[in-house]
């Protein structure tokens, strides 16, 4: 199995605020749908914040472009077969959600 991040930018999430409830059941539905599968992992929604930047010095900024108007609005992570699968679950996330998902597979975990 392999684990992907299926992840969205917070502006891309737009709907009437009439429609959040619906949306939150929504996502409730697939989560308990995945988590049903097997393949449900971790999710989590983020505050809507620039990020703070820390380099390798230790140095911390915030940016790295405080002018974006991108930020990480939420993510799950799936441990599913196949890609395929894993875009399905992107494919029911993003009807949830009302938004486009973006999905990366993680690297697998170094065998000691």
């Amino acid at each position: 199995m392999t684990q992907y991040l299926i992840a969205f930018d917070d502006g891309t999430m737009v709907f009437p605020e009439e429609d959040f409830p619906a949306v939150v059941e929504a996502v409730r539905e697939v989560r308990s749908a995945a988590k049903a599968a097997g393949v449900w992992v971790f999710s989590a929604g983020l505050e809507h914040q620039v990020p703070s930047v820390v380099a390798t010095d230790g140095t911390v900024i915030d940016g790295p472009y405080p002018e974006s108007k991108e930020h990480l609005g939420g993510f799950a992570v799936v441990d599913v077969a196949t890609r395929a699968e894993a875009l399905e679950w992107a494919a029911r996330i993003a009807a949830a959600c009302r938004c486009a998902q973006e999905v990366f597979e993680l690297l697998p975990e170094p065998i000691d």
